[in-house]
């Protein structure tokens, strides 16, 4: 009988993976850089020279029901990544198909964020909740929906894009969409950056740490971390900015699902404070009397990668 699964978290930067048992139990794990890669066949060559040591030092193949991943835009339904604007593969991809073939296993694929919030509802602070929402934060935002104990997918596999909502009408373009003022181009790492730049640009006046960085290479949503932890007076504006939108975003959300809780996952996360307070502040602000003070907003208790990588294997272990 098997044993295991394996589980792939494909993110816009890095893709983790690892084996998992059945006790939710993850046994090895490693990661790869998502995009060093043009071609789709050039990763899925990569991730099978990484993963079939694993494989076998599990006894083999028939030692796993199978590979369950996350990623960008993963359509359950279809199996195929579809025109995800973080991933350098552009169009319909058969990733489920592609990895089936090259591994010689059955595939199953989801989106990231809702393999995250499988693996919060399976093992970490959402176990015993039927109603809460995972918002990833990384290079892009992400968002799994769950209502009745059960993920929202919608009819055609995409529903819970929570990062596109438009969040300030003919704002910051979204180089990867097309779109303006979306939640994911001021709320992720990416738009920190951003942030950051902008603020520079638009107080030349005004001493920051962050000028000792290269705008092109250096400045980063860790740099503006590392910068705003030793009192960098721009530095944190960029937190309270982008915590302030996140949290009129989460209170839009909040007054859609009514969940238990939020729970933010994801490299932002690592910020602690410096998110969370404003974007609780900013979320209880913009609720109606009835939401006040009733919904739990929690960073995930998992550790990095973990709730992502567990959700994915769970698509196989179900």
């Amino acid at each position: 009988m098997a044993k295991y699964a394996i589980g792939i978290d494909i993110g816009g930067t890095n893709t983790k993976f690892g084996v998992v048992d059945k006790h939710g139990n993850i046994l090895r794990q490693d990661r790869l850089l998502t995009n060093k890669h043009e071609m789709v066949q050039d990763f899925i060559a990569e991730l099978h020279e990484k993963l079939a040591p694993m494989i076998t030092g599990a006894g083999g193949p028939e030692q796993f029901t199978g590979i369950g991943i996350g990623a960008p835009n993963g359509n359950y339904y279809t199996g195929n990544i579809e025109y995800a604007a973080n991933l350098k593969w552009r169009g319909i991809i058969p990733l489920a198909k592609m990895v089936s073939e090259k591994f010689g296993m059955k595939v199953r694929l989801t989106n990231d964020a809702n393999a995250a919030a499988v693996g919060e509802m399976m093992y970490g602070c959402a176990k015993g909740m039927k109603h809460f929402i995972v918002i990833t934060l990384g290079t892009g935002v992400g968002s799994g929906i769950v209502i009745d104990g059960k993920i929202v997918l919608g009819h055609d596999g995409f529903a819970g894009e929570l990062g596109h909502v438009i969040v300030r009408p003919g704002g910051r373009l979204h180089k990867g969409t097309g779109i303006r003022g979306s939640l994911e181009a001021y709320a992720s790492a990416t738009g920190v950056r951003e942030t950051a730049i902008e603020m520079l640009t638009q107080n030349p006046d005004v001493e920051s740490l962050l000028r000792d960085y290269s705008i092109n290479d250096l400045i980063t949503s860790q740099t503006v971390y590392e910068c705003a932890a030793k009192g960098d007076k721009i530095a944190n504006e960029v937190f309270e900015f982008t915590g302030q939108i996140l949290g009129e975003a989460l209170a839009n959300f909040v007054m859609f699902s009514s969940p238990e809780a939020i729970i933010l996952f994801g490299g932002l996360t690592k910020t602690g404070d410096l998110i969370m307070n404003p974007t609780r502040q900013a979320m209880e602000a913009n609720l109606i009397q009835i939401y006040k003070g009733k919904i739990k907003l929690l960073f995930s208790d998992l550790q990095e990668a973990d709730a992502a990588i567990l959700g994915a294997s769970a698509l196989v272990t179900e």
